[in-house]
């Protein structure tokens, strides 16, 4: 079973570089998008559909802006639009569905950089996300946390750690909250099977930073310790190149 998670930075504009042609060659049983910034009268969700799959989108209320999706070619047994902070669910910042297997939630988490005021919100989102993380847990315990986190974990996942320490992203109180995480029942999917360092899902569009591999992974994949056994591989897909992130496959036996 394969999984991806993918910040598409705009899901209309990646349609217009190939993503339809890409996702099928991938044969993705359930595709995570986040910063869709479309409405879905905004595009032909067929084209989604005539590969099989169910489509759970969420947009932000604010056109263009944010919004997370789920594909899925499975049964669904539910879906949960948000998580019931009106401050968080108006951006489409989470979706969840419930399958015979598991509970998979495409996140999109708030960044801080564009100053004090966001990266206040950011803390706040992280404190009720892992609360409400910490209660989901307990009714799912084969539970996905995939999507764009906006933290890097450790100075491994960042191209120059000393230079970041004071970046939104790679702040102390962010990576201290990935380690509460974590440390809670998640396994780091790709750090599982992977221990080398310049692994990164986004770069920068300045400076060349692609070419560089000037990057930061913050795009996860986390799994529950309960599906521990089932982890069968987590690569980063740094070939695709349709938005400034790259797209993140769990396959599970």
């Amino acid at each position: 079973m394969k999984l991806i998670t993918y910040n598409v930075n705009g899901i209309r504009s990646v349609l217009k570089k190939g993503l339809v042609d890409w996702l099928k060659a991938t044969e993705a049983d359930y595709v995570c998008l986040q910063e869709i910034k479309a409405n879905a009268d905004q595009l032909d969700l067929a084209v989604f559909e005539d590969m099989g799959y169910q489509v759970c989108w969420y947009p932000a209320e604010k056109k263009g802006y944010s919004g997370v999706a789920i594909l899925a070619k499975h049964k669904i047994n539910r879906v949960q639009y948000g998580f019931g902070f009106p401050q968080y669910d108006s951006e489409g910042r989470l979706v969840q569905i419930e399958t015979e297997d598991f509970t998979l939630l495409s996140v999109y988490m708030p960044s801080g950089t564009r100053g004090s005021v966001r990266q206040d919100f950011k803390y706040e989102w992280l404190a009720d996300f892992y609360n409400y993380i910490d209660d989901l847990k307990q009714k799912s315990p084969n539970l996905i946390i995939s999507g764009d986190y906006n933290i890097c974990h450790k100075p491994i996942d960042i191209h120059n750690p000393t230079k970041n320490t004071n970046s939104s992203g790679f702040l102390p109180e962010e990576r201290e909250w990935m380690d509460k995480l974590v440390g809670s029942g998640f396994i780091d999917t790709f750090r599982y099977f992977n221990k080398e360092p310049h692994n990164y899902t986004w770069w920068s569009t300045r400076s060349g930073s692609r070419e560089k591999n000037l990057g930061w992974r913050i795009d996860y994949h986390l799994a529950s310790e309960a599906l521990e056994n089932r982890l069968k591989r987590c690569t980063i897909l740094n070939k695709v190149f349709f938005s400034d992130h790259c797209p993140v496959l769990l396959e599970l036996n």
